[in-house]
């Protein structure tokens, strides 16, 4: 079932905190009650239990369970690409939605292996957003169809919601974003991507520099308009819907979490319900993560992107839930001590 969520104006954005689910504090409670009953030391299982304990808050159980878990990935074509910042065509984005389509990437294998449900979103692929260094990279009406579009693609019923991306040239794109919400040198936030060299590197910083000068001081849904890309906006559509829908997310890497990072701006508790999958060997990510209080469930130095770190930190999440709900409490297994 897909969401009839909706974001009517960008302007909204901020305010929609005040009517969408909160974290549950009494479902928090009795989790954690359960974890320090059961046949363990309370804390043994650290951040499982932590875990644990999200999951109940925001699916308002003491119990909480995953039977549907839903993964997402966006994909986007960029105008940013005209200035040299990609080693790579933009065709490879068609092509990996195909392979994506197809079964063939990684994101499949790892869906598969943890237990989701993979859909793969396409967005406009042969209308690339504008050249962010001579103009926004998006209007606002563009933006919003891409968020609503995303959001549109969330299903009401899931219990987890994995986010990914793909996007020839987003690399870039997501260290613009960073550094127009978090301030900083463009070269504190640019990294590789998908393999640039340093002449590569070089000419993303000064990529980012020129769009950072030109549209200037920003709100957060400016910053994503003239800076981000369709499946950034679209990104900020399916968490927005998750959270009107109370289901908890896991973020990919980099690309992901800047993505975000205009509704971190807009109200930093709009991202509550949001778990990051893995820290990126993308340098910008830990500076990313720090700054938006969050930290990564793996460190496993992998930049793939494709929501491959997202689906892989799934399996830890069902982990704990397992323990969560499987294990026997101290007066049930007959055990001294509890």
């Amino acid at each position: 079932m897909t969401s009839n969520f909706e974001i009517s104006n960008l302007s909204d954005v901020a305010g929609l905190v005040k009517d969408l689910p909160r974290f549950d504090e009494d479902s928090a409670q009795a989790a954690t009650d359960r974890q320090n009953s059961l046949t363990k030391p309370p804390g043994a299982l650290g951040k499982l239990e932590d875990i644990a304990i999200f999951m109940a808050g925001w699916q308002k159980t003491e119990r909480p369970k995953i039977d549907n878990a839903q993964a997402l990935v966006f994909a986007g074509n960029h105008g940013i690409c005209t200035q040299g910042v990609n080693p790579f065509p933009q065709e490879v984005t068609v092509q990996m939605v195909a392979n994506f389509e197809h079964g063939g990437a990684a994101i499949n294998q790892l869906c598969q292996a943890n237990g989701a449900d993979l859909s793969v979103v396409a967005l406009d692929l042969d209308t690339p957003t504008a050249d962010f260094t001579t103009g926004p990279a998006m209007s606002e009406t563009e933006c919003l169809a891409a968020m609503n579009k995303g959001a549109q693609a969330v299903d009401s019923t899931a219990d987890i919601l994995i986010l990914g991306e793909m996007g020839i040239g987003n690399s870039t794109v997501a260290a613009a974003l960073a550094a127009a919400v978090f301030n900083g040198e463009p070269a504190d936030w640019v990294g590789r991507g998908t393999g640039s060299d340093d002449d590569g590197v070089k000419r993303k910083i000064d990529a980012i520099s020129s769009g950072l000068k030109l549209h200037g001081d920003q709100n957060a849904m400016g910053i994503l308009t003239s800076l981000g890309g369709r499946e950034q906006a679209a990104i900020c559509g399916a968490v927005l819907a998750a959270r009107a829908y109370g289901i908890p997310v896991i973020l990919d890497g980099y690309i992901c979490t800047a993505s975000v990072a205009p509704l971190h701006l807009a109200q930093s508790s709009l991202l509550d319900h949001c778990l990051v999958g893995h820290l990126s060997v993308e340098p910008g990510h830990q500076k990313l993560l720090t700054a938006m209080d969050k930290s990564a469930i793996l460190n496993f130095d992998m930049r793939l992107g494709e929501g491959s770190g997202a689906a892989l930190a799934l399996g830890i999440v069902k982990s704990a839930l397992a323990c969560h709900n499987g294990m026997a409490t101290f007066a049930e297994a007959q055990v001294s001590g509890g």
